[in-house]
């Protein structure tokens, strides 16, 4: 058996994200039955001083080898590096992407991808030109149990899907756990739950209804509808509600379409909130966080849109059935063998690996769409962030 493609990672920030990230990174492949590819973190940068990255690497017990910067301009000219993981807020991303394209490395972005849809294009401009991988880190569409929700789908087990809901809300105390300069509400960050929790349910929209068709058929969103409310004490949005009309979807169009059509159209419902919980008690009672509707029954995802657990097939009475009868229902359990972002990592690898530039999982087009929805749900209410961190410059002092 030929030995496992090993990708060397540089990590730009030291935040929260990254913590898990590179904690992730670290663990044993086969923990998560993989042979294939395996991770080695090689340098780490702060922004803020060279003291801190050195400490993120001691907490995160990185093995030794691993290099501290206390610049990111150093950490792109590092040479033992093949990929770079961009951890910092939203509002920084494009700045920081461009630094690690024009220095030539592959780069692992946190989604929200960018700011606005201009961004995204010329970053992906920018990759294949340079002809270098670039992905938005949505871990979540690297998880088995998303995989095995869109092979349902794609088989399909769900008939005609005509109706997704997916929330992906936190219920906080806004001004007393956000105050006034907290990054999730601070719209020099690019702060708001559009943005930071909205991308979930945006994830299960578009992985389910778009990224389940072949390319060739994949449509976006003909029509948005949306409405938002601001936070009272910087503008950033509290509650995004979204409803996304998708002309063509999974599954065969009803017989007798006036139009002969072989498609049909389906609704996809985002939700994400502050002040409300998706699961007010932690325990699930109030499940599931997505339901994904279909002509031949529903799934439902347990658990946090962005870290789920478990997920459920509830099977439609079969046609012609007298009475409510027995319920058919599938329960499909998936275990993390830690956080679940080694899984992104994994793609990033068999890419590099292989030779792409783009990941089939996580595509320039979807990321871009998604940016673009976005972008005029912020329009329809109204919420306009600073220019600095809507610019297409660079270089950019934020």
């Amino acid at each position: 058996m030929s030995s496992p493609h090993t990708v060397r990672w540089g990590i730009l920030a030291t935040g929260l994200i990254a913590d898990l990230f590179v904690k992730d990174l670290i663990l044993d492949p086969s923990t998560r039955d993989v042979s294939d590819v395996k991770h080695e973190v090689r340098a780490v940068a702060s922004s803020s001083s060279v003291e801190r990255a050195k400490k993120f690497i001691q907490d995160c017990k990185v093995p030794e080898g691993c290099a501290a910067y206390g610049s990111y301009e150093e950490l792109v000219k590092d040479k033992s590096v093949d990929i770079i993981y961009v951890a910092t807020p939203h509002s920084h991303h494009y700045q920081n992407t461009m630094l690690c394209l024009e220095a030539s490395k592959h780069v692992l972005c946190e989604k929200a991808f960018t700011t606005n849809a201009a961004q995204a294009k010329k970053l992906i401009e920018t990759a294949k030109v340079k002809n270098l991988f670039l992905m938005e880190a949505v871990w979540t569409r690297f998880f088995p149990l998303s995989l095995h929700v869109r092979k349902f789908i794609e088989d399909g087990n769900l008939g005609a899907v005509h109706r997704v809901i997916a929330d992906n809300s936190f219920g906080d105390n806004v001004e007393e756990k956000y105050g006034t300069s907290h990054r999730m509400i601070n719209m020099d960050l690019a702060g708001g739950c559009l943005l930071d929790l909205g991308i979930y349910s945006l994830t299960w929209i578009f992985q389910t209804l778009y990224h389940t068709l072949p390319p060739q058929s994949r449509q976006p969103p003909s029509k948005i509808a949306s409405a938002i409310t601001p936070y009272h004490a910087t503008g950033a949005d509290e509650m995004t509600s979204i409803i996304l009309t998708f002309p063509s979807a999974p599954g065969p169009a009803p017989a007798g379409t006036p139009d002969g059509s072989a498609t049909h159209p389906a609704h996809g419902i985002a939700l994400t909130n502050l002040r409300v919980a998706t699961d007010p008690d932690g325990h699930n009672t109030a499940r599931p966080s997505i339901r994904i509707q279909g002509t031949k029954g529903e799934i439902q995802i347990d658990g946090p849109a962005f870290r789920p657990r478990s997920w459920r097939v509830i099977y439609a009475k079969a046609e012609g059935q007298k009475g409510k009868g027995e319920p058919t229902v599938e329960i499909h359990d998936c275990e993390i063998p830690g956080q679940g972002m080694f899984w992104e990592a994994d793609e990033c690898a068999r890419c590099l690996r292989d030779g792409k530039i783009e990941s089939e999982g996580m595509g320039w087009e979807e990321s871009v769409i998604i940016m673009e929805v976005m972008d005029e749900v912020r329009r329809q209410g109204g919420i306009k962030y600073p220019e600095t961190i809507e610019s297409l410059e660079y270089p950019l002092k934020l």
